[in-house]
């Protein structure tokens, strides 16, 4: 593990791969962790790639710089988080893949600073949240699925996160992967990350800022004013879907729209947990946008350190 000052954290992460490989950061997500990417890493690293996994602000070995910065999980933080890395490993830029929270980190991030991302991998495609949308009720199955986000917005939801962390995010892991069968040893190396001292408040905010019903870090503010506008996605993307996916029923092929550059959507045998589930189809993603990068020839670079 290693640990840089980045922003206005202290981001600890894995590092794979050579030192002058492409450079890829896989960003995790909520309720996970780095151990998401155990099984994807080789098969990056064996092509060359110099793979980054941080543990994002309130989760595992992570930490704030300062106790006057708030705890805010809003998405404009979570992107911005990425660049911070991104200037504090001395990467240009890399290719960025994520899901879940990591994914709405890696669409935010390449959305508000395409110049530094040289391709991306997203689940549920463009993964940047609609705040005014969001304040609106979905169809009942939806809003049935996302019973923890209803119940965060409450004070007994944050006692409820604080008390029985593991045995909620356990209960969503089962929930959100319905045809995985994890073994208690992988939930508990990733649980170990939920012991962060900041965890709940990243999360509890999270989720209410995403409704509509938090301020923001105003340091954020014109970040997020930004993402109000739905800003495109101009860099080669690969996005996915899990087929099993419970929160994303009917999947996200319909955002295709809001990609620009050379871009491919797939349906994987898989549900929410996508890296872990289906570590082969989530590395040949990266390495089909790898792919697309050393083919371009109208002068546009493959991401370099």
């Amino acid at each position: 593990m290693k640990t840089v000052d980045a922003g206005v954290l202290s981001v600890a992460y894995l590092e794979d791969g050579p030192g002058d490989g492409w450079p890829v950061v896989l960003a995790h997500g909520f309720p996970y962790d780095v151990h998401a990417y155990d099984e994807v890493v080789p098969l990056l690293a064996a092509e060359g790639a110099r793979v980054i996994r941080p543990w994002l602000r309130g989760f595992g070995p992570t930490r704030f710089l300062t106790d006057a910065t708030p705890r805010s999980g809003q998405q404009a933080a979570l992107g911005s988080d990425l660049v911070a890395l991104l200037d504090a490993v001395g990467v240009d830029t890399a290719i960025l893949a994520g899901y879940d929270w990591g994914g709405l980190a890696s669409c935010v991030a390449t959305a508000l600073w395409p110049g530094r991302v040289a391709g991306l991998v997203s689940l549920a495609s463009y993964d940047v949240i609609d705040i005014d949308r969001q304040k609106r009720a979905f169809e009942p199955a939806v809003e049935h699925v996302v019973w923890y986000q209803h119940l965060f917005q409450t004070e007994r939801g944050r006692q409820s996160l604080a008390a029985h962390r593991r045995e909620l995010c356990r209960m969503l892991w089962q929930q959100w992967s319905p045809h995985w069968r994890f073994d208690e040893a992988t939930f508990d190396r990733t649980a170990e990350a939920f012991a962060n001292p900041d965890f709940v408040d990243v999360v509890i905010h999270a989720y209410r800022h995403s409704f509509g019903l938090a301020d923001g870090d105003p340091a954020h503010a014109e970040q997020e004013e930004r993402l109000t506008r739905r800003p495109k996605i101009t860099v080669p993307a690969v996005t996915l879907d899990g087929a099993s996916d419970p929160l994303k029923p009917g999947g996200t092929a319909d955002q295709a729209g809001m990609f620009t550059a050379r871009h491919e959507h797939r349906v994987i045998d898989a549900g929410h947990n996508l890296p872990q589930e289906a570590p082969a189809a989530f590395a040949d993603a990266v390495l089909t946008v790898r792919k697309w990068l050393r083919e371009e020839d109208h002068g546009q670079q493959a991401p370099s350190s």
